[in-house]
């Protein structure tokens, strides 16, 4: 099965949320599955507060953002933090929650073999 990475370009939690839906999906059937949080986006990797969409997301017996955010990293999703992004936001790695790791968009784009590419 061909990987999947993931670019996110975005500070809106929602784009967050899907995308670690569909990188889930993707490691829960057995492929390799990645997201890049590029620039700015990293600063959502240190933000425990949610997403505006979590009551409702609970309510419906969905998971919520911190809930799929866990629930992806257990199913193997590789969350990787772009280097300049983390300087963006004054962040270091320790401040990003378990299992982030650091990076950079050549590094990325180098060993994309493969992989499908989505860009939220």
């Amino acid at each position: 099965m061909r990987g999947l990475t993931i670019i996110l370009a975005s500070t809106d939690p929602e784009r967050f949320y899907s995308a670690l839906a569909i990188a889930a999906a993707q490691a829960a059937t057995g492929g390799d599955a990645r997201i890049f949080f590029e620039g700015r986006a990293v600063a959502q990797l240190a933000d425990a507060s949610g997403a505006p969409g979590d009551a409702d997301r609970h309510a419906a017996g969905l998971p919520t953002l911190a809930q799929i955010r866990l629930e992806s990293t257990h199913l193997g999703v590789k969350l990787i933090a772009c280097q300049g992004g983390m300087a963006l936001a004054g962040l270091e790695i320790g401040q990003l929650g378990p299992g982030v790791e650091a990076g950079g968009l050549v590094g990325l784009m180098t060993g994309l073999g493969d992989d499908r590419l989505i860009t939220f």
